[in-house]
């Protein structure tokens, strides 16, 4: 089996290299998942391919189930080993939505309830039908 590919500035690709260490929770062929430095709750992890994408746009098709299956194992690791009652699991692409490393990475978070941990949503609502039929035709027209 040949390397995956790799960003040699990447700090994500280092780390999968062995270059830079972490601690593992989950490796395989495909992804590798370990500790966040800087954890929002004890136990969070992030998932990623071993092979480098910068965001979702770049992942290579077919690739997302190794990750989707990684995301599962851990998540049933942190309700079995940790005791969390659920988990979210969190991606960002590109700077504007607060992605900080350029590669593609899943935050898997476990959660109980009162654990003081809140995701801010501000849910807006559309004026009308017509309103959202012209924000589909815009997504749509480049679908």
């Amino acid at each position: 089996m040949s390397a995956p590919a790799s960003d040699p500035s990447c700090i994500f690709c280092a780390i999968i290299r062995g270059e830079v260490p972490c601690v593992k929770i989950y490796e395989d062929d495909n992804v590798l998942a370990f500790l966040d430095l800087h954890p929002v709750r004890p136990g969070h992890t992030l998932v990623l391919p071993k092979t480098h994408a910068a965001t979702l746009l770049e992942l290579e098709p077919g690739s997302g189930e190794a990750v989707i299956q990684a995301m599962r194992k851990v998540g049933r690791a942190m309700r079995a080993g940790l005791g969390a009652e659920g988990f979210n699991c969190l991606q960002n692409n590109f700077a504007a939505a607060g992605q900080e490393v350029m590669h593609l990475h899943w935050h898997v978070i476990p959660r109980n309830k009162g654990d003081g941990l809140a995701f801010i949503w501000n849910p807006g609502k559309y004026a009308d039908q017509d309103e959202m039929a012209a924000w589909a035709e815009k997504l749509g027209a480049h679908i």
